[in-house]
């Protein structure tokens, strides 16, 4: 929930309170004209206080209707699955919540606007631009400096983000880690802020020339436009790149989350299906050829299951086919140290006395990589154990079907030889990716009760060792809908409000003699520099974002990802739905900007 939940909600009250302040110049206008009329300052006050209740109660309450429907379409209960009174105090909240945020939008600048701002300067219309106080201080670099020392410290090898102890049936959280990728979110839009308004502000030559394919000789007034305009701007182009960067991490973070939810059923299931033989079954992997037979199975793979004494330790071992093991199974570079899964199937290969051993073997027994390692197999002639020789070749964390503990992984060819048994414990069966519970249905009809089978799609509702257990679709569902209105509000909604505050400027323009195209091209360049900027940042946000969001989530992930998931799709889309925000806007400024200036005028 503080990863999907808070964000959403964070950007959509800094959306609102952009949207409710856009007319913020107008009502100052407004208000300096009702005190040259004669209207008392408590008078003024209390028409702000309306607008403010107005704005708050009426979005408040259409928000909460809508939110019990989403609730119902995605829970089947408007209370979104809670109780009736956590729900209404939920409720109430949100509501509350708007109504200050209302309040801050509108109220506040009013009543500071009659405190200290005078008639004359209130009613003027070209006023001189000024940097924000805050960039004087660089929060955002302080921002982003300690949200890297969070972040190094909560990614740490010894660092635990969910520490789940066994036995015990709770878990903990350490909810500081938190603050990291929070920190970043701020930094960044802090520090995109402050690159675009120093761009418009220094840049006008560049901007000039940028603009010059569609403002023709209007070009430098338009540069000159873009950059008194930059405080409004650079709010739309942060709030653009902060629905973005909303919608890439959710999204990346969403498959990421469902990827490893997999790979952990995977992991224990072993493949789609699994074969595992009876114990003391001397089946050899001859019996894969009849399995493999069976209609909709594409390959079968026989993985031995033995046991071996280290010391005084007895440990599970698994024999593999190191050139083959792929081809039921998937093995991930996290499953894996000292070496990348390919690298080190290929050493059990080249070298078939290899052997993977855990971090926990390797640390007992100070091993280096080629050091020997006497393992006492059982012979499966004289039913007596004896010593084997392996050398060291890296590090096994996790492997299918094996437990969470200790236990080897060795060449099954190396196993049988010095056993004399080729003996196998489980076939792993490939299907392609569907029809597990058909071929499982065939297997276990063919096989009768010799041998277990089990399918991967039995594994998925019942494995709970890991937070990826946690059916998380229905909060995502919510989240990623909502991050593509919100891209599509922050693009499209900013850029028509601040358009149609300009009304006069455009009149202006045109009664000055500027042509259709020229003013067509004035619009379109606000547009594309909106376009491009909050692009590129909320693309690079949302990267670095994601990045740092699955780093500090490894221990939740079950094994941890090797490469974070980017649903392309869903990006597509969300960027298609900003964009036709955005030209539909420019599109409905261009219209307005076409109208009789004298009419324009006169409405104004």
């Amino acid at each position: 929930f503080l990863f999907l939940g808070v964000p959403g909600a964070v950007l959509a009250a800094l959306l609102t309170a952009a949207v409710a302040g856009a007319g913020a110049d107008r009502r100052r206008r407004e208000q300096a004209l009702l005190r040259t009329r004669g209207l008392g300052l408590r008078q003024i006050a209390g028409l702000a206080v309306t607008e403010a209740a107005a704005v708050g109660v009426t979005g408040g309450l259409l928000g909460l209707g809508i939110a019990a429907g989403v609730g119902r379409a995605a829970f089947g209960t408007a209370s979104f699955g809670s109780t009736a009174t956590s729900a209404v105090g939920w409720f109430a909240l949100a509501l509350l919540l708007g109504l200050v945020i209302a309040a801050a939008a509108v109220l506040v600048p009013a009543v500071r606007d009659l405190r200290q701002g005078t008639v004359a300067e209130a009613r003027r219309v070209v006023g001189r631009a000024h940097t924000p106080r805050w960039m004087k201080f660089y929060p955002d670099l302080i921002l982003l400096a300690v949200s890297y020392f969070v972040f190094r410290a909560s990614s740490s090898n010894n660092y635990s983000l969910v520490l789940a102890p066994e036995g015990v049936p709770t878990i903990s959280v350490s909810y500081w880690a938190f603050l990291g990728p929070a920190l970043l979110w701020l930094g960044s839009a802090l520090l995109l802020w402050r690159l675009v308004t120093l761009t418009l502000a220094h840049g006008r030559r560049p901007l000039a020339r940028l603009v010059r394919p569609l403002t023709g000789t209007l070009a430098g007034t338009t540069a000159a436009s873009l950059s008194r305009q930059r405080r409004p701007l650079a709010r739309a182009v942060v709030l653009l790149a902060l629905a973005l960067s909303f919608a890439v991490s959710t999204a990346s973070f969403n498959s990421t989350y469902r990827q490893q939810a997999e790979v952990d059923a995977r992991l224990t299931n072993g493949a789609d299906v699994t074969v595992t033989e009876s114990p003391g079954s001397h089946t050899g992997p001859s019996a894969a050829h009849p399995l493999a037979a069976i209609p909709g199975v594409r390959h079968v793979e026989p993985l031995q299951h033995r046991f071996a004494y280290v010391g005084a330790d007895l440990q599970d071992l698994y024999g593999v086919r190191p050139s083959t093991i792929t081809s039921a199974t998937s093995l991930q570079n996290a499953y894996f140290g000292g070496g990348s899964a390919k690298s080190l199937m290929s050493k059990l290969a080249a070298r078939p006395d290899s052997l993977l051993v855990s971090e926990e073997t390797v640390k007992d027994f100070q091993l280096a990589p080629g050091d020997t390692l006497k393992l006492r197999l059982q012979d499966a002639r004289t039913k007596t154990f004896h010593t084997v020789p392996f050398h060291y070749a890296g590090v096994v964390k996790e492997f299918p079907t094996a437990p969470r503990d200790s236990f080897f992984v060795a060449n099954a060819r190396y196993i049988a030889r010095t056993t004399g048994s080729d003996a196998v414990g489980t076939f792993l069966v490939d299907t392609g990716g569907g029809n597990q519970k058909a071929v499982a249905t065939r297997l276990r009809h063919q096989l009768g009760t010799t041998a277990k089978v089990t399918d991967i799609t039995q594994t998925r509702s019942a494995v709970g060792s890991s937070l990826t257990s946690v059916d998380l679709s229905g909060l995502t569902r919510i989240e990623l809908a909502f991050a593509v209105l919100l891209a599509a509000g922050a693009g499209g909604i900013v850029l028509a409000l601040g358009l149609a505050e300009r009304r006069r400027t455009f009149a202006i323009a045109t009664v000055l003699g500027a042509t259709r195209r020229q003013m067509k091209g004035l619009v379109f360049s606000e547009a594309a520099v909106l376009t491009a900027a909050g692009l590129a940042g909320g693309a690079l946000i949302g990267w670095a974002l994601t990045q740092m969001l699955v780093k500090v989530l490894t221990g939740v992930f079950d094994p941890p990802p090797d490469t974070v998931a980017v649903p392309w799709p869903y990006l597509a889309l969300t960027l298609t739905a900003a964009l036709a925000a955005i030209v539909g806007a420019a599109l409905s400024g261009v219209r307005r900007s076409t109208r009789p200036a004298v009419e324009e005028l006169r409405e104004l």
